[in-house]
């Protein structure tokens, strides 16, 4: 005659949120796709902007050596923004009457997308425009 109550027998009811693993991939996709558009930018737009704001050097110009690598950035930035844009505007895997994801956590993440889709397309369209943009 055991009493149920009276077992002290330690019961791991936590099951991993499906929630929190779903934010976690979405930061990491935007994370990657933030790098790939530094990237992307490294071997012009970054130059430009240390320029700009008056850093020289010669290290300045080996940025340029990524040159070759931009279309391959570009292209890899591209992947991870669609995914990351599909985890974070997709409906939300949650149970009825959940709360999945905090706003601000989100807030960030799509700020962090806004600015890496931006980047990614001035590094993209740089080329174009930079006749315009270094008219003296």
């Amino acid at each position: 005659m055991s009493d149920p109550a009276l077992n002290h027998t330690p019961v791991l009811q936590q099951a991993a949120n499906p929630a929190s693993s779903e934010q976690n991939r979405s930061r990491l996709y935007a994370a990657f796709a933030a790098a790939g558009a530094l990237l992307s930018s490294a071997c012009c737009i970054v130059p430009l902007v240390l320029f700009m704001l008056g850093a020289g050097g010669a290290w300045v110009g080996n940025l340029t050596a990524l040159a070759p690598y931009k279309p391959i950035f570009l292209g890899v930035t591209a992947v991870f923004l669609g995914l990351a844009y599909w985890r974070v505007f997709r409906p939300a895997p949650c149970a009825e009457g959940e709360y999945c994801a905090k706003p601000s956590s989100r807030l960030f993440i799509k700020s962090v997308l806004v600015a890496a889709t931006l980047l990614a397309v001035a590094a993209a369209a740089f080329p174009y425009l930079a006749p315009y943009l270094l008219e003296g």
